[in-house]
């Protein structure tokens, strides 16, 4: 699935408390222009349908701001939420047309039936759920599949 947002430059005067209360999540867009980072601003039914269904450091996401010349895919790196509400406080995005190879976490899917769990009625224990990788910005895997029946 592609996930498209539309930001707005955000003035950095602007009070965070006072965009949220006028629908406004604060976001921040970094490693489009080497280590600038840009301001912005998200509308905020944008930002929680973006978080419904992105995963953080996993999902690119294709991110437009009309303000500037720069319009490209992104990672999803950071979701600051309230502590016991949930609301959305802050995203941030990592600009990733430019990199050559993106860090993420992807989970792990344990496939088959291991040995001890079928001949000797044993169970298997999962300590690992995901992995962090190193890979090409286009070739990101959504979860990587383990076959533990040998």
């Amino acid at each position: 699935m592609e996930l498209s947002i539309e930001c707005q430059k955000r003035d950095t005067s602007a009070n965070p408390r006072a965009l949220r209360r006028e629908g406004q999540i604060p976001a921040v867009l970094y490693g489009h222009d080497g280590d600038a980072s840009v301001s912005l601003v998200v509308e905020q039914r944008e930002a929680e349908r973006l978080v419904r269904y992105a995963d953080v450091n996993n999902t690119l996401i294709n991110v437009s701001v009309p303000e500037m010349p720069w319009n490209g895919q992104a990672l999803l790196r950071e979701v600051q939420t309230h502590p016991w509400k949930g609301k959305i406080y802050h995203l941030s995005f990592f600009s990733i047309s430019s990199q050559s190879s993106v860090d993420v976490v992807v989970g792990i899917n344990y496939t088959g039936t291991a040995r001890g769990v079928k001949d000797e009625g044993g169970t298997l224990d999962i300590m690992v759920s995901e992995l962090a990788i190193r890979c090409a910005p286009d070739v990101i895997p959504e979860s990587l599949d383990i076959d533990v029946s040998h």
